[in-house]
């Protein structure tokens, strides 16, 4: 702690009583003493001079909230510039044994849109040892009116990451996010969109013009691709072979037109492909010369193309016209997993396999989507024929008790 400090009272020109002290602040990343004055009252029949019990009474009310606050350490820094200067170069540092980005493009840009959106000016001047656990509980509650409980998850993530770092550059020993509390009224997240098998087929169909496009809606829905995956795809990743052996190899994925690899090292995988993606894969080799190298996607410089302009220019104006809805390629990912699940009689390891999470939580919880009513009579159906299987159905009687003892 620092120095004890009474204060000086001084009257200002237009006739207002302030005090006047030291503290310390973190200036260009450094510990400075500086002097600062604060406004105790206007000048009137209570407040009547620099003398005067009323104003001696607030000076000293202020000055014992200066005396009791910690002062910053030659370690502290305002949390904004931690974020500038340590926080984010960490983030986009390339690591040399693997010489990619310690965070991948693709999750650097959610970490600034949740910062300049949300938290810059959450934590605007304050410093790191400033920065108090409730802050955060309050900060997130705040926001319950405006933001679903996805969100807020992300931007408590967020604010934990950056204080862990700062924990781990020893400028604090504690992380004041570790017991930040998400809001108990958080609105639940929607259900996120899926396509059926016939809304895929319908909008492959409509695409007939496009086999580029049929391409890309084929590779999400038939192999549940994510959307960097499909940018980063090259021909030489493909290998077609006879009796339903064709392979394709992930390797890549391609985010803002950045290359690198794809989201997790699960997601390294190769994967199986059916007739509904290799004949729209061989129509499009064709169109494109027979290639056997370079992008399968790729604009006019040579590099991978930009598959949201290949929507917005081509998929979505299609679909319009032919009365069908867009709901991302995302969607078609998840449709994947639902359909791989019908499919296969409710074997979700194959759905998993498919779209190579580590845990099959995941896969549930987030992919899986309801089944369709036909499928649901068809699993019932085959309950019906699984029990009748077993010659130990009995007709099933009622008590004198009724259903009082079931």
């Amino acid at each position: 702690m620092g120095r004890h400090q009474t204060g000086h009272i001084f009257e200002s020109a237009s006739g207002a009583f302030h005090v006047r002290y030291y503290t310390t602040e973190i200036v260009d990343g450094k510990a400075r003493r500086v002097q600062r004055s604060h406004l105790l009252a206007h000048k009137d029949n209570k407040h009547y001079s620099t003398t005067c019990k009323a104003v001696k009474l607030l000076r000293d009310e202020f000055m014992r909230k200066v005396n009791t606050t910690t002062q910053p350490s030659t370690q502290d820094m305002r949390i904004v510039d931690f974020w500038d200067s340590r926080y984010l170069p960490y983030c986009e540092e390339t690591v040399q044994l693997t010489g990619q980005p310690r965070k991948k493009p693709s999750t650097v840009r959610g970490y600034k849109q949740i910062w300049h959106q949300h938290l810059r000016a959450h934590f605007g001047e304050m410093t790191l040892q400033q920065y108090e656990p409730d802050m955060g509980t309050q900060f997130l509650e705040s926001l319950t009116s405006t933001q679903g409980k996805t969100t807020l998850k992300h931007i408590r993530a967020l604010g934990s990451s950056i204080f862990t770092r700062a924990v781990k550059d020893r400028r604090l020993k504690v992380n004041p996010w570790h017991d930040v509390v998400m809001p108990d009224d958080a609105i639940e997240p929607e259900t996120t969109p899926h396509y059926t098998l016939e809304e895929a087929e319908d909008i492959i169909s409509a695409l007939v013009d496009h086999v580029d496009a049929q391409l890309v809606v084929a590779l999400s829905f038939f192999v549940g691709l994510r959307p960097s995956e499909i940018a980063g795809l090259r021909w030489e990743d493909f290998d077609i072979k006879a009796e339903s052996e064709s392979e394709v190899h992930i390797r890549r994925a391609v985010v803002n037109g950045i290359v690198g690899t794809p989201k997790t090292p699960e997601s390294v995988a190769t994967l199986p492909l059916i007739d509904q993606v290799i004949v729209p894969l061989q129509l499009w080799r064709q169109k494109s010369g027979n290639l056997q190298q370079g992008w399968v996607f790729e604009n006019q410089n040579g590099k991978p193309a930009d598959l949201k302009d290949m929507v917005r220019r081509i998929i979505r104006p299609t679909l319009t016209k032919e009365g069908l809805e867009w709901k991302t390629l995302y969607a078609g990912r998840r449709g994947a997993c639902t359909a791989t699940v019908e499919a296969t009689g409710g074997n979700y390891a194959v759905a998993q396999a498919l779209l190579r999470h580590k845990s099959m939580k995941v896969t549930l919880d987030v992919y899986k989507k309801a089944i369709t009513p036909a499928a649901f009579r068809t699993g019932m159906k085959a309950l019906q024929a699984a029990a009748n299987g077993n010659g130990n159905h009995k007709q099933l009687e009622t008590t004198e008790h009724g259903d009082g003892n079931i």
